[in-house]
């Protein structure tokens, strides 16, 4: 049986943040080391290069098997920020729930209910000051390193391992021959890119780092009855998804309606708009159909829930200060839902984590960093990050418990996912990520949009408040949100991008990190040590509830603008 226990605490999605203020109030714990057997100075430390060892994406994942020094990293950094009573990044991730997500967590606004373990924070590298390293880094030296292409050996390499010697993912989709306009893998792996909103605060390119997101489904979703490949079956399987998990909740299946892309119903053989005829052209869902359809005609649609088998893709990247895609990534992460659970076993899987919370218990997952890791919500997530030379390894298990928090139990989730369910609706969402036209939607059950409220909420645009050119953008001198700027910005683009001076120092600060290989001790690009977090948690009140800054309007889902 699989168990899961995250810590109660402000458990956020990881976001970048550049701190620019010096010093600190209270002293960071003891450096608890990277993590990585391979760790090593920058490569411009001596006077001679070091030979480059022969490329083994396995080697340090497996030289750290069952090793955790921070036993709980499924909290991220974010989590330990001071919000002095009044500056609360926290609610976009604790909300009230609605099932079948059954976390209800929307109190660790108010508390930082964290284990004794947990109270001392890891993550020492939000202290450091590392001004006079990125100092060193020049401008064409950052900018050839971010347009180099580290996807393409890893690749190459996991497709020389033998079967028997790796059973995790293999890399199956070519980036280099891209996508077409709606969004489809051209290399024939049936990966689909879309384009979303991204999560407040966490992914915002301002923080750090671009991303993109592909979804696939299982086989029988993509054919139909007679088991031959059908891109009407897959489109019809894709939008009933979407409506499922990216409609308010709280709206019956019955009266559901959702802007899908043109679908022939008469292909698909499925009638999507209830309208009891089967059409060339159906642009909206209504109601949602109760089944799948082609091969997957007897597979029930279950509100909220993916079904067996549905895959994500997942590249976090460097910025481009040009405002285009940089090719190297930090990151790829892989999820895969592999089993089915019943209504009566979720519930039991929450119930678990609840009594399993409540004894004190600390998080364990099943699995290895080199099949991946297991929850007990039917998802297996594993993940690359880069060596100190920039090529993509398999983390550790430690770095892949800084990935399981924030998608195996946290309220805000729809089925421990962030992306999909935020996808820009209809044909516009389908396609390679890109936020450019795309508007400030609010949430579901609110008016305002979603980076206005979180600015507002936040007092800052990112969970430290330490990214002084949000503030200096978005804010008045006074300190509150600046209401005519907000408006007068053409798209989110324009809000969430960095200067190209400001990407270049992030882009610089993240690659130490690479350098010393300390992602155990927090990947954020921390220019100089920030202030507006703890060291150790020695007061177990946020301050919020007595200023009345706890909110329970959170939601994942937004409400789009009708006629995009």
């Amino acid at each position: 049986m699989i168990h899961v226990r995250v810590a109660r605490s402000c458990l956020l999605l990881g976001a970048a943040a550049l701190g620019l203020a010096c010093g600190r109030d209270d002293e960071p714990r003891e450096d608890p080391g990277s993590g990585d057997p391979a760790a090593s100075p920058s490569e411009s430390d001596g006077d001679e290069p070091e030979p480059e060892p022969p490329y083994d994406p396995l080697a340090t994942a497996r030289a750290a098997l069952g090793k955790l020094d921070n036993l709980e990293a499924t909290i991220p950094p974010q989590c330990y920020t001071k919000t002095d009573g009044h500056a609360n990044p926290c609610w976009v991730c604790h909300a009230p729930s609605r099932f079948p997500n059954a976390m209800v967590d929307w109190d660790l606004q108010r508390t930082y209910d964290f284990s004794d373990e947990a109270k001392t924070n890891y993550w020492t590298n939000l202290f450091e000051d590392r001004r006079a390293a990125v100092a060193a880094i020049t401008n064409a030296e950052i900018l050839a390193w971010i347009q180099a292409d580290n996807y393409t050996p890893l690749r190459e390499a996991i497709d020389a391992l033998p079967v028997d010697d790796y059973r995790g993912y293999r890399p199956d989709l070519d980036f280099a021959a891209g996508f077409d306009e709606a969004g489809f893998a051209r290399d024939g792996s049936h990966w689909r890119a879309f384009r979303y909103k991204p999560f407040a605060g966490a992914f915002w390119p301002t923080n750090g780092s671009t991303d993109d997101v592909m979804i696939r489904l299982p086989p029988a979703l993509r054919r139909d009855a007679d088991g031959r490949e059908s891109p009407a079956v897959y489109r019809a399987n894709l939008a009933i998804l979407e409506a499922s998990l990216a409609t308010d909740p709280r709206t019956p299946d019955a009266t559901l309606r959702w802007p899908i892309e043109p679908i022939d119903e008469r292909a698909a053989n499925i009638d999507l708009d209830g309208d009891g005829e089967l059409e060339p052209e159906v642009t909206v869902i209504v109601g949602l159909p109760p089944r799948f359809a082609g091969a997957a005609a007897d597979m029930p649609v279950r509100r909220g829930l993916y079904p067996e088998g549905t895959e994500f893709l997942h590249s976090v990247r460097y910025l481009d200060p040009e405002g285009g895609v940089a090719t190297r990534m930090k990151e790829l992460r892989y999820s895969r839902r592999f089993a089915t659970l019943s209504d009566a076993r979720l519930r039991a899987a929450y119930g678990r984590e609840d009594e399993e919370r409540s004894e004190g218990g600390l998080p364990i997952f099943a699995g290895s960093p080199l099949t991946g890791l297991r929850n007990s919500y039917g998802w297996v997530l594993q993940g690359f990050i880069e060596d100190r030379r920039g090529r993509l390894r398999v983390q550790t298990e430690e770095e892949t418990y800084f990935c399981m928090g924030c998608h195996s139990n946290l309220g805000v989730t729809a089925d421990q996912s962030f992306a999909f369910p935020r996808k820009l609706p209809g044909q516009a969402g389908w396609g390679y990520q890109d936020i450019r036209g795309m508007p400030d939607a609010p949430q579901v059950g609110h008016a305002r949009g979603e980076i206005a409220t979180y600015l507002e909420r936040a007092e800052a645009g990112d969970e430290f408040r330490g990214n002084l050119e949000m503030r200096s953008r978005w804010f008045t001198d006074e300190g509150a949100v600046d209401e005519a700027a907000l408006a007068a910005a053409p798209d989110i683009a324009a809000i969430l991008t960095p200067s190209p001076e400001r990407a270049l120092l992030l882009n610089k600060a993240y690659l130490v990190i690479v350098r010393e290989q300390s992602f155990t001790r927090g990947r954020d690009p921390v220019v100089a040590p920030l202030t507006n977090v703890h060291s150790h948690i020695t007061e177990p009140s946020t301050g919020l509830q007595a200023h009345e800054r706890v909110y329970l309007d959170g939601s994942l889902r937004l409400a789009w603008p009708e006629g995009l």
